[in-house]
């Protein structure tokens, strides 16, 4: 049974995920017979590629810091202040982060304008360069700290540190010495998720950066669709896989640290009404945060959507239903059902895969299982562009030919959906009693009935919790499925990247207003998902 649950995950990983990124560096350093390991040397030493280097680690450390610096704040607001709205606008605050990157782009640049704010609403100019990078990183991995370090605040014991100030401790002294450490693991591990989501941007660089700022996800794109070099992509994929490495084995380090050191209480002791000036005044910078930061860009996106140049209307929404001949063969209004169809199907496969995987995670916990969970979570910090043009050059020869087949997208996107299915199943399949299945067993139920009858219920909502995140990661998607979209069944967010590539005020529009729909129905699933929350503490 243990070795059942871990095969399926484990040959799925290999062949989409090990074998098309080992092709395409193979593709790239080893040719006419023998590996060329001098290119290394020759792409590091490369000046131009050196500053890609250096920007790609700069902005993701600036990010990473902005994210705290306006997170911490609300993960307490979120974890300890109860107030009206406070559930709906936890999952507003998640949005940005399942919405895809170029998504998150568009309403930045919807914000800033082409040239900056030159036609904003603000009437202050600024170019749409560095600055609007790191906001919009800070906008897109906000929800990352308020969920992974708010969900621990929620159910530290206050009384611990009602009694350091009983002692004669004042309220900062006592946060200090006896919550902040309690918290550290959890602000280290938020810290370098923000880290890596930031180190591996893509999106949101390719849309806002222009051609002064590029990252390393940027560059390997660039190398591989434009300038056809296979053998630069090739050592900056390694480079990238060997960072994203070390920062997923600092990641582990610090979740097993947080999962052993504490004592958890239930949430709803620890939530109280803001008392003082001091919490009213914090309640009020935090809501003030994410209106400017979370809620104004959004809402510029959809305004932009219906501000068309005869007025506000709805011609940008009416043209999504017609085929210029041009940028699509079909309707862009069709992509929205090409997405809804391919990440329903990436769900129901990230949910086998990413279930069984967690629920073998479970029962064999172990130095070895710790690197099969870091296996799990290499496709989020490994260049999608890298996974989707390995698609194209490995899967092509039986029996894994499928360059032709509409099934490479919900496959890509199922690659992507099934580490954040590990990430909210794993939490609550260890919080379930182990004498449980030991009874069940004793009284002669098989593997899988005590999973049917007794895990099951008790997971239920876990599992749709799991499935919503997967399905509103899957149906965002971006840079893998740039490479393997068929034109004739383009996904919703290549569409708007190429109708922003086009010049044209009604190009533009027309890419706003499917930016609103995907928005839109990512919002709609996120406060379902809400309502389904379990109270244990998990990392989503």
């Amino acid at each position: 049974m243990r070795a059942a649950l871990t095969a399926l995950p484990l040959l799925f990983f290999a062949a989409f995920f090990g074998y098309p990124v080992a092709a395409i560096v193979g593709r790239g350093l080893h040719q006419g017979g023998a590996w060329h390991l001098s290119r290394i040397g020759d792409v590091l030493g490369d000046p131009g590629i050196r500053h890609v280097l250096w920007f790609t680690c700069w902005q993701a450390a600036a990010s990473t810091g902005l994210t705290l610096l306006v997170g911490l704040p609300a993960a307490y607001v979120f974890a300890r202040l109860d107030f009206p709205g406070r559930r709906l606008l936890r999952a507003v605050v998640t949005v940005p982060f399942v919405l895809p990157t170029v998504v998150a782009g568009s309403a930045f640049l919807a914000l800033l304008g082409r040239g900056g704010f030159t036609d904003s609403l603000l009437g202050v100019r600024l170019d749409t360069g560095v600055w609007a990078i790191l906001v919009a990183h800070v906008f897109f991995n906000f929800a990352v700290v308020v969920r992974t370090v708010g969900g621990l605040w929620a159910q530290l014991d206050p009384a611990q540190e009602e009694a350091a100030r009983m002692l004669g401790a004042g309220r900062f002294a006592a946060w200090r010495s006896v919550t902040l450490p309690a918290l550290g693991p959890s602000v280290a591990a938020a810290a370098l998720m923000v880290y890596l989501f930031t180190f591996t941007s893509f999106g949101v660089i390719q849309i806002l950066g222009g051609p002064l700022y590029s990252t390393l996800e940027v560059e390997i794109y660039r190398q591989t669709a434009e300038i056809f070099d296979l053998p630069t992509a090739a050592v900056l994929t390694l480079l990238q896989f060997a960072a994203v490495l070390a920062i997923l084995a600092l990641h582990g380090w610090t979740v097993r640290r947080r999962e052993s050191a504490l004592k958890l209480v239930d949430p709803a002791r620890t939530a109280h009404r803001p008392s003082g000036a001091a919490e009213r005044t914090l309640l009020g910078a935090v809501l003030a945060v994410v209106a400017v930061v979370i809620l104004l860009p959004l809402g510029v996106l959809a305004a932009r959507s219906f501000d068309t140049p005869g007025g506000y209307g709805l011609a940008f929404y009416r043209a999504l239903g017609s085929d210029d001949g041009g940028t699509f063969s079909v309707a862009p209004w069709q992509t929205v059902g090409n997405s809804l169809r391919f990440a329903a199907l990436a769900t129901i496969i990230a949910l086998v895969i990413g279930g069984l995987a967690a629920a073998a995670l479970v029962r064999r916990p172990g130095r070895l299982m710790r690197g099969f969970d870091a296996l799990l979570m290499l496709p989020l910090g490994t260049s999608a562009v890298t996974i989707g043009f390995g698609f194209l050059i490995a899967l092509d020869k039986p029996p894994l030919d499928l360059r032709d087949s509409w099934l490479l997208v919900p496959l890509a996107q199922a690659l992507v959906g099934a580490p954040f299915v590990v990430r909210v199943m794993l939490p609550v399949l260890r919080a379930v009693d182990t004498r449980l299945r030991e009874a069940a067993a004793v009284l002669g139920a098989s593997p899988w009935r005590v999973w049917r009858e007794v895990e099951l219920p008790l997971v239920s909502r876990a599992v749709a919790i799991a499935a919503g995140f997967a399905f509103a990661v899957s149906l965002g998607e971006f840079g893998a499925t740039v490479f393997i979209a068929r034109p004739d069944n383009p996904t919703l967010p290549v569409a708007v990247a190429r109708l922003l590539g086009r010049a044209g005020p009604m190009n533009y529009g027309q890419a706003m207003a499917l930016s609103t729909v995907l928005m839109v129905v990512c919002a709609a699933s996120l406060l379902v998902l809400e309502r389904f929350r379990p109270t244990s503490a998990g990392e989503l």
